[in-house]
């Protein structure tokens, strides 16, 4: 949202232009999307894993097997299927006429002053027909398993969309490799992915880093017990040990320590998306940066997603945070905000945000008041359409998906 309005990806104090206090680190993670990626990638590859970790564990092959096989098949269905639909949602918002409402606005810089986002435009006099088979494509194209080009299978239709296939193909991945070390020994399994997150850190895959980073976590975690003892429980984070049996003092300094390794994390997630090597507090560790990794602002913001990740398993404090029942509606949602928060930025998001300015004017502090005032309106929107979307759509496919495997599968 604010990144097509205001320049956000360079660090504070890069130029006069950029002191504004949220490019700071912590700050600029409540609305930078780069380390949110990161994050989720980490939290999926530990999900993801979870389970059939703690089946190996129970030495329960049987079950172990059935559940890769569910999740192998049920994987593609709970990516794709809501996407084809928030998709088909922009198709019947383009033929109604509710992007050509606001395309004079997407396209002029003098409102959407930073990035001006591909607005979709199926043609003139398109019919639906058109559009639907256009649709179709697209969708066909996006399920990108082929190779790794960046932004690969990513459609006009809502550009955010592009870590879904990634999401896709990192999972797959996974389920491969715990399938491939399912009886090994604990300690060959871990040697076994370690060197395989050498090998895809050297082939400059980030994003098979963090899935990688999360199964080695979530192994770490039922290891120690974190979960428990049950080989079905749910993934959720781990909850620290009680510090009954330790020394008061102990205990506070463990506490101290894993804080002290979350905010390290938090502020490696805050580098900058751009001129990191001119960002105070950033020049060393840029310079820190392999000359041969291409995407730097991935560097620091995936090992700062690593250690947040490790840190919060340990932490009461955030898992406190993370289990309130605000965040954890949010959580529940946020495939459906994801989805959602294009089109509804792309229609009735231009729309207010014109309206805003048309109030306030575009001159100096009076630009940065209609964004504030547009954002009174927009935010709460797109998490009431994000609402209706989840109980309408997503939900669904993952009851769906468990519907279709049942009457699928072999009965025993």
């Amino acid at each position: 949202y604010l990144y097509t309005s205001f320049a956000i990806a360079p660090g504070y104090g890069t130029s006069h232009a950029h002191h504004h206090l949220p490019l700071l680190p912590f700050i600029r993670l409540l609305f930078s999307g780069p380390p949110m990626v990161c994050l989720f990638f980490v939290v999926s590859g530990y999900a993801l894993s979870l389970k059939p970790l703690r089946l190996m564990h129970a030495r329960d092959w049987e079950t172990l097997n059935k559940t890769m096989a569910s999740f192998i098949f049920r994987r593609g269905i709970r990516l794709f299927l809501p996407t084809a639909a928030s998709t088909a949602v922009v198709v019947g918002l383009v033929w109604a006429g509710a992007y050509e409402w606001t395309r004079e606005f997407a396209n002029d810089e003098r409102f959407l002053r930073n990035v001006r986002e591909t607005h979709f435009d199926g043609g003139d006099g398109v019919t639906l027909g058109e559009l639907g088979w256009a649709w179709a494509g697209g969708m066909f194209r996006f399920v990108h398993v082929w190779d790794w080009a960046p932004f690969g299978g990513s459609t006009g239709l809502d550009v955010h969309l592009w870590t879904v296939p990634v999401e896709f193909r990192c999972s797959m991945g996974l389920f491969l490799t715990v399938l491939g070390t399912g009886r090994l020994r604990r300690g060959w399994r871990l040697g076994v992915v370690g060197g395989l997150v050498v090998f895809v850190y050297m082939s400059q895959r980030w994003e098979m880093v963090l899935f990688y980073a999360g199964m080695v976590l979530a192994e770490m975690d039922v290891v120690r017990g974190a979960h428990g003892s049950a080989a079905g429980a749910a993934p959720a984070l781990s909850r620290a040990s009680s510090p009954s049996p330790q020394p008061a003092r102990r205990w506070t300094t463990k506490r101290a320590a894993w804080a002290a390794l979350s905010v390290v994390g938090l502020y490696l997630m805050s580098q900058p998306d751009e001129r990191g090597a001119e960002t105070p507090g950033w020049v060393l560790l840029t310079r820190l940066i392999p000359e041969w990794w291409q995407d730097e602002h991935r560097y620091w913001q995936s090992a700062g997603a690593i250690l947040f990740v490790f840190a919060v398993g340990r932490s009461r404090g955030w898992q406190r945070f993370f289990t309130l029942p605000v965040v954890q509606y949010f959580g529940r949602i946020s495939y459906a905000l994801y989805l959602m928060h294009g089109p509804v930025m792309h229609t009735v998001g231009y729309a207010i945000e014109r309206w805003a300015w048309g109030l306030t004017g575009t001159e100096g502090r009076a630009y940065e008041a209609g964004f504030a005032l547009a954002a009174v309106f927009v935010v709460p929107i797109v998490i009431w359409v994000s609402d209706v979307f989840w109980r309408a759509v997503d939900a669904p496919v993952v009851r769906f998906a468990k519907w279709l495997e049942a009457r699928c599968s072999i009965s025993e």
